[in-house]
């Protein structure tokens, strides 16, 4: 992927960049604030023309967030809804996207911002595991482990665990020598920002038999908790929505609640100013729609929790996986009880 980001840079670099802002004129925004966004690749130094940037807005009235392209000078433009008192925005990319950024408007006072794209394998993966003798399927210690052309090399403790870190993503071949057995050349797809765990089966060094890999990049946690069942049939009947790591990383939200706001249904409240203290609830009550908002129910690894604690709880760094069902008719019987009429949130940890 790296020469392919290296010819879009290129090809940015060879356009012919124009002055004129995308989005709404913003000469006349009288009383309203406007908002002037600038993005860029990850140094500042090269304008995306045509990036999208991403608005949800803080408002006493429910606004639809709003997804707009910048113009060919990487910039944008807009006159800030009357009633809004603030935003997070971001900026995408194809597949890659900016922090988010939190603003506060004043009325008549412009607002500017830049948001810088971070562009390929910006936070390292990891490769763990444990290496056993593929005859008697006990731990092989002091094995020693290195990716072919990197220097660093770990070894296998007693139980045969093994941890490299720091791994960029892509493909690797992994090498396992341990004098008395055959040794191992493995191709290993690592993925950024995850771990791909492994478990490696030795040949000792008389036997003629094959190698043993089994791989596994999912979080065992999901696994274990249904996670991956509810959402495949959830998507196949329209129940719930579910939200992956790679969801996450891509959204990079400041909070989890401003992720379990892109669900359909969910809307966020905030009882101050700006994005902080918020918590999610249902616009479904028992009966239909309720412009008060109906409260979710909400779990922490299977635990009930307050669901406005839940970000001094977790971390969106620290989540793997996500469900929010709307109300109790798509609710899995695990999430359910006399107080979930309006539906759940579930958060699983990695």
């Amino acid at each position: 992927m790296r020469w392919v980001r290296a010819a879009l840079v290129a090809s940015l670099l060879s356009m012919t960049v124009a002055g004129s802002a995308a989005g709404q004129e913003v000469a006349e925004c009288g009383e309203r604030a406007s908002l002037h966004v600038l993005v860029t690749e990850e140094s500042g130094a090269l304008n995306l023309p045509g990036a999208t940037v991403v608005l949800r807005w803080t408002a006493e009235q429910v606004l639809r967030p709003q997804r707009e392209p910048a113009g060919a000078d990487g910039r944008f433009s807009l006159c800030v809804p009357a009633d809004a008192s603030g935003a997070t925005v971001w900026a995408e990319f194809g597949d890659d996207s900016s922090e988010e950024a939190t603003l506060a408007f004043e009325p008549g006072t412009p607002v500017e911002v830049h948001l810088r794209v971070l562009f390929g394998d910006t936070e390292p993966g990891r490769i763990v595991g444990r290496v056993l003798d593929a005859s008697t399927e006990e731990p092989v210690t002091t094995a020693t482990l290195s990716l072919v052309g990197r220097p660093a090399e770990v070894q296998t403790d007693r139980q045969g665990r093994f941890a490299l870190t720091g791994v960029p993503g892509g493909e690797h071949l992994l090498e396992v020598e341990r004098i008395g057995y055959a040794s191992l050349r493995y191709q290993v797809t690592v993925v950024r920002g995850l771990s791909t765990e492994l478990e490696i089966g030795l040949v000792p060094a008389p036997v003629a038999m094959e190698p043993l890999v089994v791989t596994a990049t999912r979080p065992r946690r999901l696994e274990v908790n249904g996670f991956y069942d509810r959402k495949y049939f959830g998507e196949l009947i329209g129940g719930g929505t579910y939200f992956t790591v790679e969801d996450i990383d891509r959204r990079r939200p400041l909070r989890v609640s401003h992720m379990l706001a892109d669900a359909p249904g969910i809307r966020l409240r905030c009882p101050g100013s700006g994005f902080r203290d918020c918590w999610v609830e249902s616009r479904r009550a028992s009966g239909g729609f309720t412009p008060g908002g109906c409260e979710l129910s909400a779990y922490l690894d299977g635990s009930p929790i307050p669901v406005r604690e839940l970000d001094t709880l977790v971390l969106p760094a620290e989540v793997g996986g996500i469900e929010v069902y709307q109300g109790a008719g798509e609710l899995p019987p695990e999430f359910g009880g006399y107080d979930a009429r309006c539906g759940a949130v579930v958060i699983w940890t990695k």
